[in-house]
């Protein structure tokens, strides 16, 4: 069988060499290069088409963005996204990737998708979708009190299709902390194959917190849960699917920290792109 062919897509923010003199993505990559059955390439965000020209030539790609969000084009993310529908193209997003745009995308087509399912065929091949954000202006974090997304609301008037209105996943947190406490990841599914070989719990020493509610879709599994001494807590390893492909999210990081020097992140990592290149 011949390798995974992954690509590790890095941002590059200078930033990141307070923890990783080499760039981030670099150090991930330099791990998953020890893998025998992976294939590993790099690309940055401000290299030609943005990093972007292999994608046919790759079957997973580890997704780490921060600041640069909207310099990804719509369009671009929307074409990645059926290559995963499509069973193409596996997708690993880590940490602040939460809102790049393909992962963005990715979790509004489930959204989308799971809404339509809720109907009958007849109805679902006659619905009127319209979608609208949780909030007024893009990258904007929902306070506590903000109602869930996704969210969906269907009308069926006495003549005339379904209308679908789905309010789509906003994917942020109510809050987020940079001080570099330490977290403890547990285990929740020791038997999927994003935990083969990790220890039931794990210490991250250094990391910035997430708190819930995450406005995502609800994952189909959530391998893993982290947790901090002052009570936060988040579902820091979701797995979803979309039409035959899979995406990961991956919580832990912050470019100031050795976050990826841990060997079980980089665990959690490996495994995570055997799973979403469905060769775990």
């Amino acid at each position: 069988m011949p390798p995974l062919r992954v690509l590790m897509w890095d941002e590059r923010q200078p930033a990141q060499k307070q923890a990783y003199p080499q760039g981030l993505g670099s150090r991930v990559a330099r791990h998953l290069g020890t893998c025998r059955d992976f294939e590993v390439s790099q690309a940055l965000l401000d290299d030609p088409g943005q990093g972007l020209s292999r994608l046919g030539e790759t079957d997973v790609v580890v997704w780490w963005g921060h600041v640069r969000h909207a310099e990804i084009e719509t369009a671009t993310a929307l074409r990645m996204v059926e290559q995963i529908r499509a069973g193409r193209l596996g997708w690993v997003a880590l940490h602040s990737a939460h809102w790049s745009r393909p992962f963005v995308e990715a979790m509004a087509a489930i959204a989308r998708d799971r809404a339509l399912a809720a109907l009958t065929p007849e109805e679902a091949a006659r619905a009127v979708v319209t979608e609208t954000e949780l909030l007024p202006r893009p990258f904007m974090a929902p306070q506590y009190q903000e109602r869930r997304s996704p969210s969906v609301l269907y009308k069926r008037p006495p003549t005339g299709p379904v209308e679908v209105r789905l309010v789509r996943p906003n994917c942020c947190f109510p809050a987020y902390r940079g001080d570099g406490k330490p977290s403890e990841v547990r285990v929740r599914m020791p038997g999927h194959p994003v935990a083969k070989g990790l220890p039931p719990t794990f210490t991250i020493p250094q990391t910035e917190m997430y708190d819930e509610p995450f406005h995502v879709p609800d994952p189909d599994e959530v391998v893993l849960e982290e947790h901090w001494a002052t009570g936060e807590w988040f579902r820091s390893g979701a797995a979803w699917r979309l039409g035959k492909g899979r995406v990961f999210y991956f919580r832990p990081g912050h470019e100031t920290y050795p976050v990826f020097d841990n060997p079980w992140t980089l665990k959690v990592v490996e495994n995570a792109v055997r799973w979403a290149g469905r060769r775990a």
